[in-house]
């Protein structure tokens, strides 16, 4: 790991996505089935239009499902990313990623983080810092 500093739009960025981690598997089935199975409207009455139907927006349809798709490609992405930094990391960093950052709701500040995993504040401060710049690496976000 590069010890370089990220810069704290970064490292908050960063630390968004780790606090937003366990809600992205609905998000991502959501927006899965929203792309394999698009809005169609309810049919109507199109007895006096000669072709019986009207005009559509295909183009535009297309770039909803391409921006959706593209979401959803970044989504899994930074998950697969958190996922795989987390499963490197030694059970009591893996207990702490999941006490600072996965617990809902949290209710723990800092210090009571350090009392539940019987660890310095620096010790916070460092696997805290190590765990977001590990992410942040590997997604080329520093």
């Amino acid at each position: 790991m590069n010890e370089t500093k990220l810069h704290k739009d970064v490292f908050r960025h960063v630390e968004a996505e780790l606090y937003a981690y366990p809600l992205r598997e609905r998000e991502m089935t959501r927006l899965r089935e929203e792309i394999l199975t698009p809005f169609h409207e309810e049919s109507r009455d199109l007895s006096s239009t000669k072709a019986g139907r009207l005009p559509g927006d295909p183009t535009g349809q297309m770039a909803v499902r391409l921006a959706g798709h593209a979401k959803l490609m970044h989504m899994e992405r930074v998950s697969s990313v958190i996922e795989q930094v987390y499963n490197q990391l030694p059970e009591v960093k893996q207990e702490f990623v999941r006490v600072k950052y996965w617990t809902s709701p949290q209710r723990l500040t800092a210090i009571g983080v350090c009392q539940k995993l019987h660890i310095s504040e620096r010790t916070y401060s460092r696997w805290r810092r190590q765990f977001v710049q590990e992410v942040a690496e590997m997604l080329g976000w520093n």
